[in-house]
């Protein structure tokens, strides 16, 4: 009984895609805990690209964040490497190519799958991610349910829009990007190291705080509207 069940599963193409999105995942993970990179000489690799140098810094931390390296991490590299401001913008413009990588291939491999079997409470939450805002987004990175990749892959199985998963990916990594990007330049140059290069962090803690308590007061309005409007 088995087996025959299992074979109708694999001659639908979503099983197929969904099962290739968790070896993608399976295989950065296998590789995060395998390959060592040799940090000790990308100072001397920033030298040699020159101008170049911040266009690799953003594709190189897309690859590194679709590839389940916690962003926090290249954060803190690119901090170290490029400074506190240039190392927190780079990650910035990093963290929107990887939130569209991760996302455009979690739909493409993932979506049906999801669409063709959620149900009852599923089906619901499917339906809450569909109709999510820019806060909505804000919210969900900044709890810790998983890393930045992998949220990005998960967001691209629901129903969710492209538009605000993107702006409230990148609005949502702003403080602790400054915050990261400014611990990785005082390792690398603590006599050199300026406190006031991290001012636009707090200005992104507090834009964040605002945020999440102007997105939980409507979450609040809206449960209660169909109560205050249902007929008597």
């Amino acid at each position: 009984m088995i087996v025959p069940h299992l074979r109708r599963l694999l001659r639908q193409r979503s099983v197929v895609r969904f099962g290739s999105l968790l070896l993608i995942l399976a295989l950065f993970g296998l590789a995060l805990l395998v390959v060592q990179p040799d940090l000790a000489s990308a100072p001397r690799l920033v030298d040699r690209l020159g101008p170049a140098a911040p266009v690799a810094a953003v594709l190189v931390g897309a690859l590194l964040m679709v590839a389940l390296v916690p962003r926090t991490l290249v954060t803190v590299a690119w901090g170290a490497l490029f400074g506190p401001l240039g190392g927190a913008g780079y990650t910035l413009a990093a963290a929107l190519v990887a939130a569209a990588l991760g996302f455009t291939v979690g739909r493409m491999l993932g979506r049906d799958f999801v669409a063709e079997r959620v149900r009852g409470r599923l089906a619901r939450l499917d339906g809450w991610f569909s109709r999510q805002s820019v806060l909505g987004v804000i919210t969900v990175r900044l709890l810790p349910v998983g890393g930045f990749g992998l949220v990005s892959y998960g967001y691209g199985t629901t129903g969710a829009r492209v538009a605000p998963f993107l702006i409230g990916s990148v609005l949502a990594s702003v403080p602790s990007a400054f915050g990261y990007a400014a611990v990785g330049a005082a390792v690398a140059e603590p006599d050199r190291f300026n406190w006031l290069s991290v001012a636009p962090a707090s200005f992104g803690l507090i834009a964040t705080a605002v945020l999440v308590a102007r997105w939980r007061r409507s979450e609040r309005a809206h449960r209660r509207r169909p109560a205050d409007t249902a007929p008597d």
